[in-house]
């Protein structure tokens, strides 16, 4: 991935300042683990450029990570970004800039607390435990369809699953989440003005917004007790703006499935890459729940924070950050910090405890992240129980990772399985062995 605009010197950079760390590259992209060591290595804050030309500041490491997640000095709404971050940073066009980017991850409290309020409940571990049988039942539905031998994961599971999920945990209806284009999600891969994909990616922006307004119109008809009728109703009584409200079924509808996906792929593409873990998880389901936390820590799909800035000038360990300045927390490189998790870089499902900051720290913390657990145990012990010898059926470096600045995952993850049983169909939806029966395999019908 190369810059789309050119390299401009950066004005508010201190004049000391280093040259900004590229983070783009299909290298970067592959393995960014040996770049955020290196980084690590040298300090907790680094100069660093993203593919548009926008320069921010890095931070990396656990415990730096973890302070700035919780620094109150730090603000997430964009008004407090100066000139020079406008500039390159601001491109999503208007009328959508202002209109889809006023969601939660871009307020700051108090109006961050009362818009989160609205959404929590959906999102309680109680609900999504009491949706766990339908959830069984979306992803069994969706391997029923796999054919005998092979797969893309991604393309046949991974791309639908959390979005169906989705649905019916925020009351989507069904015309609309058949009409609703995956594509659209892109949006959050933004490019810059002069970008000869910017006519696709702003007739994105239109149909995803046409989309919104026609599911308002739709959900103010026909109200229910879902959290979309009940986002609709709160825009009506006043206590969301029409900006508000359009920005969090934005925010519900892309950032509530898409890191979801590329999670789903991030895991399964550790999974293959080790496949004694992968054995271990198909023989000893039990092991999910925390194979799963440490699949997170591992490679999480979420790998940099959005923006923050701070409103003057101030210091942050150690390092001069100008007002408006973009400072942004690589998850990542928090994650496999040595100094927080004992052999970092390995895969270890006995690791415990295990405080990854996959889902983020402090008042931002992801609101979905019970409801993501939930679907990453479903997604990876229905495909581990039902596709026995599960492995890739092309090289590790024909793998297509995504594009997107602040996510990791992989576009397609074609796989091969060995046939059923005799008299055990592909199409059975098979239950996990008993709990007394931990090591039984879990293929066996």
């Amino acid at each position: 991935m190369r810059p789309t605009t050119p390299h401009t010197p950066d004005a508010t950079a201190p004049a000391d300042a280093p040259d900004p760390v590229p983070l783009y590259g299909a290298d970067y992209k592959r393995d960014p683990y040996p770049l955020y060591a290196r980084l690590r290595d040298r300090g907790p804050v680094h100069r660093v450029r993203f593919p548009s030309g926008v320069c921010a500041w890095l931070v990396t490491g656990y415990d730096a990570a973890q302070q700035a997640l919780t620094d109150p000095r730090l603000g997430k709404h964009h008004s407090r970004g100066n000139a020079a971050w406008r500039a390159r940073a601001s491109i999503m066009p208007e009328p959508q800039h202002s209109q889809l980017q006023v969601h939660l991850l871009h307020q700051d409290p108090p109006r961050h607390t009362a818009m989160r309020r609205m959404v929590t409940d959906a999102f309680a571990p109680q609900r999504v435990e009491a949706l766990r049988p339908r959830f069984q039942q979306i992803a069994d539905a969706l391997l029923d369809r796999f054919a005998a031998g092979g797969a893309d994961l991604v393309a046949q599971f991974a791309a639908h699953f959390p979005f169906r999920v989705l649905a019916e945990a925020i009351g989507l209806p069904a015309e609309f989440a058949a009409r609703f284009d995956r594509d659209w999600g892109k949006v959050v891969q933004p490019v810059g003005p002069t970008d000869p994909g910017r006519p696709a990616y702003e007739a994105r922006l239109r149909g995803l917004q046409q989309y919104i307004a026609d599911l308002v119109v739709h959900k103010r008809r026909a109200a229910q007790s879902d959290l979309l009728s009940r986002l609709v109703l709160a825009r009506d009584a006043g206590e969301l703006t029409p900006e508000e409200l359009d920005s969090m079924i934005f925010q519900l509808l892309v950032a509530g499935q898409e890191p979801v996906t590329n999670q789903i792929s991030t895991a399964l593409v550790a999974l293959l890459r080790h496949p004694e873990h992968l054995a271990a998880l198909a023989a000893r389901p039990e092991l999910l729940p925390r194979a799963v936390e440490e699949l997170l820590r591992y490679d999480a799909a979420f790998e940099l924070t959005t923006w923050r800035f701070l409103a003057e000038d101030g210091e942050l360990h150690g390092t001069r950050i100008p007002a408006g300045d973009s400072v942004i927390v690589s998850l990542c490189a928090a994650n496999r910090d040595p100094r927080r998790f004992t052999d970092a870089d390995a895969l270890d499902f006995d690791r415990s405890p295990n405080p990854h900051l996959a889902f983020g720290h402090g008042i931002h913390f992801c609101p979905g992240a019970a409801l993501a657990r939930a679907e990453l145990q479903i997604a990876l012990g229905t495909l581990v129980r039902r596709l026995p010898g599960l492995r890739p059926a092309v090289p590790d470096d024909e793998l297509g990772w995504i594009g997107a600045v602040l996510a990791r995952g992989v576009d397609r993850l074609p796989v091969t399985y060995d046939p059923p049983a005799a008299g055990c169909p592909m199409t059975a939806a098979r239950p996990a062995p008993a709990a007394d029966a931990p090591d039984a395999p879990a293929a066996a019908c």
